[in-house]
């Protein structure tokens, strides 16, 4: 398997109309989301778009990489946990592109690196699934398939 496009860095928030304002006013963040539930994992997520990094040629890449705010949509949602250890929030999770979501589950495996649950949607509309820190140099590791060009996400 090759190493796909970072496509977003997850941050847990206590707050994500806190988070907002930070990224904003400090970070200078012109492209902030509507933020949506995302109630099948019981969080409320909010995408913050970095811009495309300049090559010094006059070219761009890609695209930049955005920030996933994450903020529990209840006491039973699954970063509570995260937060109870990290009041202020912080990173949470890294998330890497994939051609096919399938593929790369099965690459993972094969490695006997431990998934979390079941390959599911996540919040770019997309299938996603987990793979376990501590297989992944300590990082809880996103594998999303790569969105194709219509695919939407609340905005």
């Amino acid at each position: 398997m090759k190493l796909g496009r970072l496509n977003h860095i997850g941050v847990a928030t206590p707050s994500i109309a806190d988070s907002i304002a930070f990224y904003r006013d400090v970070m200078g963040a012109t492209k902030i989301h509507t933020p949506f539930d995302l109630e099948e994992q019981g969080v409320k997520v909010c995408f913050v778009d970095t811009p495309a990094h300049s090559t010094g040629s006059g070219l761009s890449d890609s695209g930049g990489t955005q920030i996933e705010l994450i903020e529990p949509l209840d006491a039973d949602s699954p970063i509570n946990g995260f937060l109870a250890k990290n009041p202020l929030g912080g990173q949470h999770h890294l998330c890497f592109e994939v051609p096919d979501i399938a593929e790369a589950r099965a690459e993972f495996e094969e490695q006997g690196k431990r998934i979390l649950g079941p390959t599911r949607i996540g919040a770019h509309g997309t299938p996603i699934f987990f793979v376990h820190p501590k297989d992944m140099g300590g990082m809880l590791t996103e594998i999303m398939e790569t969105p194709r060009e219509d695919a939407h996400w609340s905005n």
